[in-house]
């Protein structure tokens, strides 16, 4: 195979991953598939980690989401 199917494989399942991320966060549902609204807070969010509070956010953040793959893991 060659480098370039390697490295397009690759970043194929990094979206897949994280379109999964989305679903599995109800965002899917919770703004009825609205491919504008998913985006406007999609820049939210970045904003926020471009702001003084980025350090704060990314603690709070990774800390909710390793409890709920915690709790996802244990329940299954």
């Amino acid at each position: 195979m060659r480098d370039w199917q390697i490295k397009r494989r690759e970043r194929t399942r990094h979206l897949i991953e994280l379109g999964g991320l989305v679903i599995k966060a109800g965002l899917v549902d919770l703004t009825d598939d609205d491919r504008a609204t998913l985006y406007g807070a999609f820049l939210t969010v970045a904003d926020r980690l471009r702001g003084r509070e980025r350090a704060n956010a990314l603690a709070l953040w990774k800390r909710k989401g390793k409890r709920a793959f915690e709790a996802e893991q244990d329940a299954g």
